[in-house]
């Protein structure tokens, strides 16, 4: 992995994200922000980071629970919401979603469909995010991270949708790390990721390998500039992953770019 994980002394890690944190936030004369809590270790983290740059007074956690949300994510948000002394909302959005789903007319139980109404609810947290940010004169802060952001890993316009990305140059083993070295409980640092779209939803059923043999791949795909054959050679993992990986990286550039125009503003 980069050097952040072999290193003891995460503190210039935490002053870069602090400074930018703060100068973002200045930058849009915003007075705060504002973090979804899932009870995970992503949004634990930025919701730590928050604090430290901004203030628990200009931090407002809050949770989006689905009525299939596991009761130990909202325990754990609330958890993480205690420690750090925030402000939080609580907001189910079963009754949303369900009124859009109404409203398209579909077939709630066609697999077809699991994705595209699993992006829904994902959308539905943003929206409902955003109106605590307008309504409070805060920025949404984004929770993704490297892993993630670079195989297209999220749903844009959803949780992809933020105004600024903290820990979006941490990898996944990174960001557990420092989730620990800030006083996160390690069974929240280290809880298997989800995003929590649809029952039983699990993070590692979707990426092509887990994440810290994924984070190594990637490291040597897009920072050391390696070949598909040379990360496969160096790894052992085999060659169709790592394929796989590149392939999905290639198809969501998309996903990490504004919306492309014939001309720049």
């Amino acid at each position: 992995m980069s050097h952040l994980e072999n290193t003891v002394d995460w503190d210039p890690t935490i002053r870069e994200i602090v400074t930018f944190t703060k100068n973002t936030v200045n930058e849009a004369r915003a007075d705060g922000v504002v973090v979804g809590l899932s009870g995970g270790v992503d949004s634990s983290l930025v919701a730590a980071l928050s604090v430290r740059s901004l203030g628990k007074e200009s931090v407002l956690g809050v949770m989006l629970p689905m009525a299939f949300t596991p009761t130990k994510d909202i325990q754990d948000a609330k958890e993480v919401a205690r420690l750090l002394d925030i402000q939080t909302e609580y907001i189910p959005i079963q009754s949303i979603t369900e009124c859009i789903v109404e409203a398209l007319k579909v077939d709630s139980a066609d697999s077809r469909l699991k994705i595209s109404l699993a992006n829904i609810c994902a959308r539905t947290r943003m929206v409902v995010l955003y109106y605590f940010a307008n309504a409070h004169n805060y920025l949404v802060a984004g929770t993704g991270d490297r892993s993630e952001l670079l195989i297209g890993y999220f749903t844009k316009y959803g949780d992809g949708g933020a105004d600024f990305l903290p820990i979006g140059h941490l990898y996944k083993t990174q960001v557990r790390k420092l989730a620990q070295r800030l006083g996160i409980p390690q069974s929240i640092a280290f809880k298997p990721s989800s995003p929590q779209l649809y029952p039983g939803h699990k993070a590692t059923d979707e990426i092509p390998i887990d994440y810290e043999n994924l984070d190594h791949v990637e490291r040597m795909l897009f920072e050391d500039g390696l070949t598909v054959e040379e990360v496969s050679d160096k790894t052992h993992i085999n060659i169709r992953i790592v394929e796989d990986v590149m392939k999905r990286y290639r198809a969501s550039a998309h996903k990490r770019s504004h919306p492309s125009m014939v001309r720049e503003l």
